[in-house]
Order: C-alpha cells, then sequence, then structure tokens
C-alpha cells in the first residue's frame, strides 16, 4: 500500500481530513507529523496503526526525509509557513518518482481588494470560480494572503521535473464540530460569536455587507479524501492536478452582517443578551475584539466550487451555518461558562428540561 506523511493531524481542518482518509482507507501506511508527546498520544489513541514523527513545522530535514519517503503528502498544518512547504517539495522532489502534494490553502487570498483599498463592512461583486477562472485564481496578485505558498505549490511539477503532482484544496469560512482528536472547533463565527458575548451584545463591522462563502468541516474532509483517492488511482485518477488543480470548497454565500445580526438574535432568546440589537464596529475596534478581526469578519471572499463537483463528484451535504448557528451561540456560551451543560447541572442534582 502507499504511504502518505500527513501534517496538521491535531488540527481542526487536518483532524477531520484525517478521520475520513484512516477510515477509508485502514491499510494506508500513514505517517503523521506531531508536536510533541501530549499531542501524539492523542493521535495514537485515536489512530494506533498510525506513525507518528515528532517535530513542527520548522523541522525543515525532518519534513524533507518524511516527504521523500511518502508517495503522498497531505499538507494541512499552516497554509503560511513557507519553509514547510519548502521542505516538503524539496523532499518529494529527492525521492524522484511519482509523488503527489495536496496542500492546504484558504479563500481569504481572495480578500486581497479589500486590504489594498483599506475597505471592510462593504459588497464586493467579484465572484471567482475553479473552473474556466482558474487561470485568474492561479494568478491572483502577490500582495494576497498565502500567495507566496499558494506560488511554490503551483511550482511544484516544474521544480521537481514533474514527479510532483499538486493540488490546493481552498476553503472558506469553516464550521461545524470536527472529528478529529485534538481541536474540533473552528475560528471565525466562533470567534465572533465569543467577542459578542464577551461584550454582552452582538455587532458587525462597519456596513455589514461583505460576503463570504462557507463550508461545513466534515464536507470539506471529502474533498482531501477525493484527492486521496485520485492519487491512489493510476495516472491521478479523475483529478485535474499542477496549474490546472485548484479547488476552492464552498456550498453557498453568507453576509456577515446577517452573522452578527443572527448571534444578536440567537442570543438575546438565549437571555444572554439585552437586547437582539447590534452595535456598529470600526476596523480598529473589530481588531481590538480579536486579533485580525477586520479581516475575520469585515472582508469580502466569494468564490465558486465547481471543479471538486465536475471531476470528482464532490457535493456538500452538511447543515448550512444559519443553520448550525444556534449551536454556535449555545456552545460559546458554554464555554464561556454562561450557560450550563447537562455535566454541570446533574452535578448539581438538577434536571435539565
Amino acid at each position: 500500500m502507499p504511504k502518505l506523511f500527513f501534517t496538521g493531524a491535531t488540527g481542526y481542518i487536518g483532524g477531520d481530513a484525517l478521520y475520513v482518509i484512516a477510515n477509508t482507507y485502514p491499510d494506508l501506511e500513514i505517517t503523521a507529523l506531531v508536536r510533541n508527546s501530549d499531542k501524539g498520544a492523542k493521535v495514537a489513541a485515536q489512530y494506533p496503526k498510525i506513525r507518528l514523527v515528532y517535530g513542527n513545522l520548522d523541522s525543515a530535514d525532518l519534513l524533507t526525509t518524511e516527504a521523500c519517503n511518502a508517495d503522498i503528502v497531505v499538507h494541512t498544518a499552516d497554509c503560511d509557513h513557507l519553509g514547510a512547504a519548502q521542505a516538503l517539495v524539496a523532499g518529494l522532489a529527492k525521492s524522484q518518482k511519482k509523488t503527489f502534494l495536496i496542500h492546504t490553502s484558504g479563500t481569504g487570498i481572495l480578500s486581497f481588494e479589500d486590504f489594498e483599498s483599506g475597505t471592510y463592512g462593504i459588497k464586493r461583486e467579484k465572484v471567482y470560480n475553479d473552473w474556466d477562472g482558474i487561470g485568474e485564481v492561479t494568478s491572483i496578485p502577490d500582495v494576497a494572503v498565502h500567495r507566496n505558498v499558494d506560488k511554490l505549490i503551483l511550482a511544484a511539477s516544474e521544480t521537481s521535473a514533474g514527479s510532483i503532482k499538486s493540488a490546493i484544496v481552498c476553503p472558506p469560512c469553516i464550521y461545524g464540530p470536527g472529528r478529529g482528536p485534538d481541536n474540533q472547533r473552528s475560528v471565525q463565527v466562533y470567534d465572533m460569536t465569543k467577542a459578542a458575548l464577551n461584550r454582552h451584545k452582538g455587532f458587525v463591522v462597519q456596513e455589514g455587507a461583505n460576503i463570504w462563502t462557507e463550508v461545513h468541516v466534515q464536507d470539506l474532509s471529502e474533498v482531501f479524501l477525493a484527492l486521496v483517492t485520485a492519487a491512489l488511482s493510476p495516472d491521478g485518477g479523475k483529478a485535474t492536478w499542477n496549474d490546472q488543480g485548484y479547488y476552492f470548497a464552498e456550498s453557498g454565500e453568507f453576509v456577515w452582517g446577517d452573522i452578527g445580526r443572527n448571534i444578536a438574535k440567537i442570543g438575546h432568546e438565549k437571555k444572554l443578551f439585552n437586547t437582539a440589537d447590534v452595535d456598529v464596529v470600526s476596523k480598529d475596534e473589530a481588531d481590538k475584539l480579536r486579533a485580525a478581526g477586520s479581516y475575520l469578519w469585515g472582508t469580502n471572499s466569494r468564490c465558486k466550487a465547481i471543479r471538486a463537483n465536475k471531476l470528482l463528484g464532490w457535493t456538500p451535504k452538511q447543515k448550512t451555518l444559519s443553520q448550525l448557528l444556534p449551536e454556535v451561540v449555545e456552545d460559546e456560551a458554554k464555554k464561556l461558562g454562561l450557560i450550563q451543560g447537562h455535566a454541570e447541572v446533574a452535578a448539581e442534582g438538577r434536571i435539565l428540561k
């Protein structure tokens, strides 16, 4: 059976992707990078057959060695760590055999116009797609976040004399419970909810008209699984690779102002806020609520995921972000001690209805 090297096994994206890959292909020889014995113990408890190596994304020699020994690398750890990506590409190229590199980026790469113009909370009309618009996507301006690493991955085939076939999975705002061994919580909507709960009132960034796309983490994992399946197939299966190997993963759009107002509405219904009204916050205020809050909640990132559907049959099946938002608010309130869960209530001898 081919060998797979996996980074990000204890992360939110990686943990869930590893769950579906390991369970679909139980005989696949998987090696996972973990930072320490505590992280390793969590992975080992869920996947006793997985081989663990200890290090981090700065462990260039280790990454190069493990990539060299692998047939497939799935890189779900920090998408902005240039050194790690360089080490993985170097290792795969060194093996001098046909190999596959599946890298994780993010649709924050599409927010460069807001960054350049300093606009937050406005609506932008531009929608990128990964099918007939693939050339535009793979030539985004270099000022965009994630772009420097994306370029390295896109060039991997050329720099390896054709031995590496690469694919980039580019998810938008991710939500939903993960199934990995450690982190099972996302960031954007969850941190907005947490910030609103801490300030006891909902908010939107400026106009709140800006738009992102969404994907449930368990739907996202099916894209990784489909690409691993393709990599295990002759000649890379039905997937396209390299300059045609860019895969958005989205299940629809949402307006950030709607999210902010719905958090406020749900919070008020759950008696967590005194009002369902929202405050309008500036870029600087958003950044005080959470580092890079203006980027997370105030920019536009609009795209269409066509390639994974056309080539790999990917169809999102999980609940939408709007459907799960009440659970998000309740879970974040529990973490902050604002709502008691069943365990806490039971400990007090009360019955939770």
